[in-house]
């Protein structure tokens, strides 16, 4: 007991001292809590009637029979096939924790591009999370919808009158709420959509960045060009590298958008990064009162590894907690022999996915954000045997794909959540779609560290 006693104490006493991002702290399980993988919810009763089936385009071209096509990831097999009958509550891409210690999560575009996601509805859920029973229960859903015409394009559903939003018009991947109101991060544009409670469109705002637009390939503004002709010059985001995390100042004052990709720099003709060539993420600032972005961002930098982020919210004024990944999955009990790739095993293992605590001060403004320590998702301590998924050699591994939910709970806790992408990851079991998880995490160490 005393051993374990000096050993907290050490922690504590590393955490109050100056950490740098190399600075790892422990993750203790407190709770884990599961949605199955195959859970659907009805759309309302006044969407299109094609709505009531999802899945019909992730090949593109329509699959005509229910359950007719099997969903693959990194070519396994994840044994469940759409299309769907009704809509799948997975995509978990941003959540957020109420007074009440309820939490408001969001969901994606659905199957992953807007041109395979026109039957997939976009909508949030609020859940009370039972750690005890291991339980997500959903206490109500708010359906995304533009009746007033605020989408400054045509939508999936333009003809209709409630005119429900799809993974056709958007992807949203980060929620924010602020007076009532859901403000959402959107990759695609990507944009800033701020919705009422009911979920109609209010307002979509463009993106500026160093004082001009900031346009994807799939931005609504660009235009394809002809074969052989020169790709549009409006065009300085990656495909689906828009907002991936959204926070927001403690005050409501304030919205802070983590573009998943870097910002192209026509100078150099080049992606933007470091000196020593690592990727750098702009945080994006925008004022709620002004309902514009105020030119100030902060750089967030890529660890070598990490090829993308997954979220961010708010600790404080100063400081957040940032999800860092790498592209991979699976869990290294069940990985290929070297160098072979099968159906059956995981070739590619998970490595890097880190919860990072940051600071981000006014003085750091348009320069880089200071990484104060993190956790590894990889190595969650399990002494009180919570865990709800086998143990890898005595740890609870978070070996997912995407990794897209972290919030603070308390001065102790966070909760963490992936994105299971139905049906097209399997990172727990090579074959076996993945299931909805959120866990409740212990890092006060890294909450406290300075």
């Amino acid at each position: 007991m005393r051993q374990l006693l000096t050993l907290s104490a050490a922690v504590l006493a590393l955490s109050m001292a100056s950490a740098s991002a190399d600075t790892e702290f422990p993750a203790k399980l407190v709770g884990h809590a599961l949605l199955p993988a195959e859970t659907f919810i009805q759309p309302p009763a006044d969407a299109p009637a094609q709505l009531r089936i999802s899945g019909q385009f992730t090949n593109l071209a329509r699959a005509e029979g229910m359950g007719t096509v099997m969903g693959r990831s990194s070519g396994r097999p994840t044994g469940v096939r759409v299309p769907f009958f009704g809509q799948p509550v997975q995509g978990h891409s941003g959540i957020k924790r109420m007074r009440d210690g309820t939490f408001w999560v969001l969901t994606d575009n659905g199957f992953g591009s807007k041109a395979n996601s026109p039957d997939a509805m976009l909508f949030l859920r609020r859940y009370n999370i039972d750690w005890g029973r291991g339980a997500m229960d959903a206490l109500e859903t708010v359906w995304l919808h533009d009746p007033d015409r605020k989408v400054p394009f045509r939508i999936n559903n333009e003809n209709t009158e409630k005119r429900y939003l799809t993974g056709g018009d958007f992807d949203p991947e980060g929620v924010q709420i602020i007076d009532n109101k859901f403000w959402i991060g959107e990759e695609f544009g990507p944009y800033l959509i701020r919705a009422d409670r009911s979920g109609k469109i209010e307002a979509v705002f463009e993106t500026q960045v160093d004082g001009k637009p900031l346009r994807s390939p799939d931005h609504f503004r660009v235009v394809a060009s002809n074969p052989g002709a020169p790709t549009d010059p409006s065009v300085n985001l990656g495909r689906s590298r828009g907002y991936e995390g959204l926070a927001s100042s403690p005050d409501g004052k304030f919205i802070y958008g983590l573009l998943e990709g870097p910002v192209w720099d026509a100078e150099k003709k080049d992606w933007e990064k470091t000196a020593d060539g690592r990727t750098v993420l702009r945080i994006l600032e925008f004022s709620v009162a002004e309902e514009k972005w105020t030119g100030r961002h902060f750089k967030y930098v890529l660890e070598p590894g990490a090829t993308a982020i997954g979220d961010i919210n708010m600790l404080d004024t100063t400081t957040a907690l940032v999800i860092e990944r790498d592209n991979a999955e699976g869990v290294g009990a069940k990985v290929c022999p070297a160098g072979q790739r099968a159906e059956t095993c995981f070739h590619d293992p998970a490595k890097f996915k880190r919860i990072v605590k940051i600071e981000m001060t006014p003085a750091m403004a348009n320069g880089p954000v200071r990484k104060i320590g993190h956790i590894d998702l990889m190595k969650i301590q399990d002494p009180d045997k919570k865990a709800r998924k086998p143990l890898d050699n005595g740890v609870l591994t978070f070996p997912f794909f995407t990794i897209e939910n972290v919030d603070v709970v308390d001065g102790k806790h966070i909760v963490v959540g992936n994105d299971n992408n139905l049906p097209f990851s399997s990172s727990r079991e090579p074959n076996q779609a993945d299931d909805n998880e959120m866990v409740l995490l212990d890092i006060e160490a890294l909450l406290k560290a300075k």
